[in-house]
């Protein structure tokens, strides 16, 4: 008679084999970030703002004449994209409140996460101007003067108005690469590529406007440490209330353009109904 083989004892259900573990997150995929410890988001995003702003107003304040408005972009357009590959798989590398708002807007992240990533960003942000203000202080006669801070009507820069459409329009450019990237999940290297070009880009265009805000954590953290003198944190509001209109503008125009539902967003209200069938009939 051959042997039979022993058959091996079924599992209790406290052993039951685990289910196989979900693919590593992409950068900055945020549908699919599913974290359950917070601080980790809050802990990310205070490191990755802090980088932001340590390289991009470092440039500014740090950095000699001959560095210019092409080198100052590129500080900040490769300073995010480098933090994208860092940070993106934690808490999808905002950066920006008001990435983080339109984020929220378009249910890509939940109000939890969307608190905790605005917390990091604004403490991030006051603490990387501070390892600048740290470095700069240390350089004989050196003058804070305005440290990057942003502003109009000052330093040769354009007028509130100005301010106002560049602050609004760059901002919404940002948060529609930013959500196309982020929705689609493209591929790792196009995503961190895309979204810091485009921060370069707003940087090159805007810069002698109005210093280039578009994220009013990286507006806070210069501000504080600006002379008194240009009235940065006078004119600071303007630097939070328009990247956050610019935000909700952003999330519009990328629902024009992508096939993402207005009734998967928390844009999704009777007015905003009754204008997308008035177009759609119009389109007809």
């Amino acid at each position: 008679m051959e042997p039979t083989t022993p058959l091996e004892p079924p599992l209790p259900p406290t052993q039951a084999p685990h289910a196989p573990s979900a693919a590593p997150v992409g950068i900055a995929d945020t549908r699919s970030v599913v974290i359950p410890d917070h601080g980790r988001i809050l802990a990310a995003e205070l490191v990755g703002t802090a980088v932001l702003v340590l390289c991009g107003v470092g440039a500014i304040v740090l950095g000699d004449s001959s560095l210019g408005v092409l080198g100052i972009s590129l500080s900040f357009g490769v300073a995010l994209l480098a933090m994208m590959y860092v940070i993106g798989p934690v808490s999808g590398c905002h950066l920006n409140p008001a990435v983080t708002l339109a984020l929220l807007l378009a249910k890509r992240v939940n109000m939890k996460h969307a608190t905790y990533a605005w917390i990091g960003q604004f403490v991030g942000a006051v603490l990387g101007a501070a390892l600048v203000y740290g470095i700069a202080s240390g350089r004989d006669g050196w003058d804070r003067d305005a440290f990057g801070a942003n502003g109009w009507d000052r330093d040769g820069l354009n007028g509130l108005g100005s301010t106002i459409v560049v602050e609004i329009l760059f901002t919404a450019l940002l948060v529609v690469v930013m959500l196309v990237v982020t929705v689609r999940v493209l591929d790792a290297e196009v995503a961190g590529i895309a979204v810091g070009l485009t921060y370069a880009l707003a940087h090159l265009v805007t810069f002698t406007v109005d210093g280039t805000g578009i994220n009013p954590a990286r507006s806070l953290g210069s501000a504080v440490f600006a002379d008194t003198d240009p009235h940065a944190l006078g004119q600071l509001w303007a630097f939070i209330v328009f990247p956050m209109i610019g935000a909700v503008v952003g999330v519009v125009v990328w629902l024009l353009i992508d096939d993402s539902r207005l009734e998967e967003t928390m844009l999704d209200t009777d007015f905003l109904r009754m204008a997308r069938d008035k177009a759609d009939d119009a389109v007809d």
